[in-house]
């Protein structure tokens, strides 16, 4: 019963993880979340995404919005498509090691999917 319950829990949770809604009007849009003391981290390739909206939130100023996205660590870029697709997150050094490539590649498999 134990076993179950806890089953359950886990996947109420994936669930909730992963349908949340992008902040975002374009249909792929790609967001940065990172907070004013970090800075110096701040992801400086991301504008050069293709076939994209992109949108920056500081979650020193925009609390709600690190609630609401589940925001642990800064920075933290997630593609979504309607809906989280990808979330990349910074190393314990607040560095983020996911390359343009790296988010790149989702965009473009979320557009060859839709072929």
């Amino acid at each position: 019963m134990k076993k179950l319950l806890l089953t359950l829990i886990f996947l109420l949770i994936s669930f909730f993880a992963f349908s949340q809604k992008s902040p975002c009007k374009d249909d792929i849009c790609v967001v940065q979340f990172n907070a004013g003391w970090n800075s110096t981290n701040d992801v400086e390739w991301i504008g050069e995404l293709n076939d994209c909206g992109v949108q920056y939130i500081d979650i020193a100023v925009n609390t709600e919005a690190q609630n609401k996205y589940e925001i642990v660590v800064v920075p933290t870029i997630i593609v979504f498509n309607g809906k989280e697709v990808k979330r990349f997150q910074a190393d314990i050094s607040f560095a983020m090691k996911a390359t343009r490539k790296d988010v790149q590649e989702v965009i473009d498999e979320i557009l060859m999917s839709d072929f």
